[in-house]
């Protein structure tokens, strides 16, 4: 939800605000990186089996992991943080040794994996998996009760990664290319909600517990991955949308029942607006849910984790501060955002974890400008800049499982409202938003990638802007004076390769000026008694004195 610093040779750093030093260790490599035991092998399928004992905080499983070989090697890393143990690990049958590396393990497989075969590695655990104090901040169970006393268990684990609860290839650079199944065995007085769709419920009677066996079909990023339990209720919906029609459930505690049928008619509105903007959601074939947890929210994949207490708002707050942020529900809106980025399209390095955020936080403008109009869009993204810290760069450090600043929301929002206004064509910047939805279909993506495809289809020169707001913490100012009829200006506090136009407004009159480093003049036919700067530009703003 939510180092190590690339600076590419082309821009000038001299005026940017540095990254702090950062100490990383070999873990937070083994944990970040595409390592030599990652690399060899192409993951296709999970097959999870777990079982959830409540009263011990306790959890038990194997996981079955579908891969394909891609060069012979015969040493796997996997996955696995304390305090969860692998306990065994089998291939056609036979026991496999393995070996623990703090949060991994290294499997020494003993056949001999052919290029181009198809394998699998079945894998046992157990453990009292790490309980999330803060959800879905941190990552871990969170382990609660109803007020009636019932268990309420959920899951969340973005940023620390699924390896917390269960063993699995955590980096998300490769995606099982067919899915998971999920079977969740819990008391039999519980109900276990898992991602995509649901295939069966059996009843073990001598263990007085049931499983649910869930299924999606997709790919699926790990942290999307989610297990909610609860003493549930659930009901349906249809949304005809883009791609026909999408299956909507909703699970809750029993006693939201009635505000959960209420409040949750915003799902279709949001799909609405969303589908409008991104195009077809993503997952058709696995359905959408909704599901009740004891926290905020997450954007599990198909699962939607929904804590927001059946209110508009985030937990009945304006994040905006203008009134437009309680015109709807903020979890149903941004988590379900994030089905498109983040789920479809998802980062390959948790370092560009701003192609999730920077969308999916603008994606609530989107949704306003839809039902409310353009300057109620535009007023929220306006508004959500005071909660922008510039305090380190958006982009974090690649390859050791780092996220840049918190500003990856509000700022990098800020930054693609930025370039709608130098596209200034709101049927082309539909246009985009729907095509890196196309063109990244189910895909891994990394920042490169993202910035030259919305270059390439503006016709635009971003790369100055891109730089400038993703890896620095200054804001650029426009910086003007006015000599007799004409008006100086030029762009302080940024790289030195900063040419971003900017909209300017002579005496109530709209013009379009590229100002560089460099103090530039526009002669203008009459005295200038009035200069305004279009304030949907993330700009600052500073006149001097002749």
């Amino acid at each position: 939800m939510k180092k190590y610093f690339v600076c590419f040779a082309i821009f000038s750093c001299a005026s940017v605000s540095a990254q702090v030093d950062t100490i990383f260790t070999k873990q937070d490599s083994i944990r970040g990186s595409i390592t030599k035991e990652r690399s060899w092998w192409n993951l296709m399928k999970y097959d999870l089996k777990i079982e959830v004992v409540p009263s011990m905080q306790f959890i038990k499983g194997t996981n079955t992991i579908s891969y394909q070989v891609l060069t012979s090697e015969n040493r796997m890393q996997i996955d696995l943080q304390p305090p969860m143990q692998l306990l065994t690990a089998h291939q056609d049958n036979k026991a496999l040794k393995f070996k623990r590396n703090g949060n991994a393990y290294s499997v020494f497989l003993e056949k001999t994996q052919r290029p181009g075969a198809l394998e699998s590695i079945t894998l046992s655990y157990e453990g009292h998996p790490k309980v999330a104090i803060k959800a879905p901040w941190d990552g871990g169970f969170t382990w609660t009760k109803d007020k009636e006393g019932f268990d309420f268990i959920a899951t969340s684990c973005q940023g620390e990664g699924a390896s917390l609860w269960w063993p699995c290839k955590d980096h998300m650079y490769d995606e099982p290319e067919n899915g998971i199944e999920m079977h969740y065995t819990v008391p039999k007085h519980l109900t276990a909600v898992g991602n995509g769709q649901l295939v069966s419920v059996q009843e073990n009677n001598s263990t007085n517990s049931k499983t649910y066996h869930w299924k999606v079909i997709n790919p699926i990023n790990n942290y999307s991955v989610s297990l909610s339990l609860g003493n549930f209720v659930s009901f349906n919906e249809i949304f005809e949308g883009m791609s026909g029609p999408l299956t909507c459930s909703y699970y809750v505690l029993n006693y939201n029942l009635s505000k959960a049928k209420k409040q949750f008619k915003e799902v279709a509105r949001t799909l609405e607006a969303l589908e409008h903007w991104f195009g077809p959601y993503p997952f058709y074939e696995d359905g959408y849910k909704l599901v009740e947890t004891p926290f905020l929210g997450m954007e599990h994949q198909s699962s939607v984790s929904y804590g927001n207490g059946f209110q508009n708002g985030y937990n009945g707050y304006d994040l905006s501060g203008t009134g437009w942020g309680l015109k709807f529900d903020f979890i149903i809106v941004h988590e379900t955002g994030h089905e498109w980025f983040g789920n479809n399209i998802t980062n390959k390095d948790i370092a560009d974890m701003w192609i999730h955020e920077s969308f999916t936080n603008y994606s609530e403008s989107l949704f306003l400008e839809y039902h409310f109009g353009r300057e109620a869009g535009n007023a929220y993204a306006i508004g959500l800049r005071k909660n922008i810290q510039n305090d380190i760069p958006v982009i974090g450090y690649y390859n050791v499982n780092n996220e840049g600043s918190g500003d990856m929301y509000y700022k990098g929002a800020n930054m693609l409202h930025t370039i709608r206004q130098i596209i200034a064509n709101d049927l082309e910047w539909r246009k985009l938003l729907r095509g890196l939805n196309s063109t990244f279909y189910h895909k891994v993506v990394t920042s490169e990638e993202i910035q030259s495809y919305m270059q390439t289809y503006s016709n635009t020169d971003l790369g100055p802007i891109f730089y400038q707001y993703l890896h620095t913490t200054d804001i650029p100012v426009f910086t003007y004076k006015i000599e007799n009829n004409a008006l100086l200006y030029r762009w302080e506090k940024c790289i030195d390769t900063f040419n971003m136009p900017i909209d300017v407004y002579i005496n109530g009159n709209k013009s379009r000026i590229t100002p560089s480093i460099e103090w530039n003049a526009l002669d203008y036919k009459t005295k200038i008694d009035s200069i305004t700067i279009d304030n949907n530009f993330y700009v600052n703003v500073q006149e001097k004195s002749n």
